[in-house]
C-alpha cells in the first residue's frame, strides 16, 4: 500500500486531505523539534522529553503558541 503525501501549502506546511494545517504529535521529542526550530528551542528541558509535557509545563496548548511565547 503506498504511503499518502499530502501537499504543503504556500507556508511549506504539511496540510491534511481537508487543507487543514497539521499538527505536531503530542509525543515528538524536543531533541526533533530543535533540529526543525534550533537548539535554543525549549531551553531548560531534556531533549528526550515529549512535547505534551513542554506543552503543558509552559501552560499552552499548541506549539504554535509555545514558540510566539519564546
Amino acid at each position: 500500500m503506498p504511503k499518502k503525501h499530502f501537499p504543503k501549502g504556500l507556508d511549506d506546511r504539511m496540510r491534511d486531505q481537508d487543507g487543514t494545517i497539521r499538527k505536531k504529535r503530542s509525543d515528538t521529542l524536543v531533541r526533533t523539534l530543535r533540529e526543525e526550530y534550533g537548539e535554543g528551542f525549549a531551553p531548560g528541558y531534556r531533549s528526550d522529553t515529549k512535547l505534551e509535557t513542554v506543552l503543558k509545563k509552559e501552560g499552552v496548548e499548541t506549539l504554535d503558541q509555545l514558540l510566539k511565547k519564546e
